[in-house]
């Protein structure tokens, strides 16, 4: 979570950052209640995203963020287009990588849980009717962060690099910058791991 906002407070062009869980763990939205999170899957080590959305477990997951810096007109629209966007390129790049088809959730459903993958959201990605990917948005002086989570799909090692490349067309590899990662560990220590961030609601 720390390191999705430094690459966007430091972000020069679209980045999208591709990341596994080195323990099992449970985030939560940022308007969500600390109880709803930390509840919900015991065992795992919680905390609240800057982004919103519900309760989303990981470790099994394939979990990403997309920063887009101010000034590339793709942040210009209206949030609700930005998400289906992203969410298209990435229900076809499933559709070809995984061998299933993935569709769009027309419309939101009901919602019956503070779960994330219990309740589709408009433009949430679907295969045969189940939802298998989500994910939140937020905006700030630095850009747009997107940040999602594929369930319970099987992907191939080239999945990754496929969505990059259907988002940008041309794609630079790249690791973490030490500057990045030191605003990162600033912003796990100085919020992220801290009880007034994860208590807040």
């Amino acid at each position: 979570m720390a390191l999705d906002e430094a690459v966007l407070a430091l972000a020069e062009v679209p980045t999208l950052r591709v990341y596994r869980w080195a323990a099992p763990a449970v985030s939560f939205g940022y308007f969500e209640h600390w109880a709803d999170g930390s509840a919900a899957h015991p065992g795992r080590e919680p905390v609240r995203r800057w982004t919103g959305g519900g309760v989303v477990p990981h470790g099994e997951d394939w979990t990403y963020s997309l920063c887009v810096p101010q000034g590339f007109a793709f942040i210009r629209q209206p949030a609700a287009e930005t998400y289906t966007a992203l969410h298209a390129v990435l229900a076809g790049v499933l559709s070809q990588e995984a061998g299933a088809e993935a569709v769009l959730t027309p419309q939101a459903a009901p919602k019956v849980s503070a779960a994330c993958f219990e309740n589709p959201a408009r433009s949430d990605v679907l295969i045969s009717g189940r939802k298998v990917a989500g994910a939140a948005q937020r905006r700030s002086r630095f850009g747009l962060l997107h940040q999602g989570s594929l369930q319970e799909v099987v992907l191939p090692a080239s999945f990754g690099a496929a969505f990059a490349t259907a988002l940008a067309g041309t794609v630079e590899e790249t690791a973490l910058r030490p500057e990045e990662q030191e605003t990162g560990r600033c912003l796990a220590e100085m919020k992220y791991g801290t009880e007034a961030w994860n208590h807040r609601f």
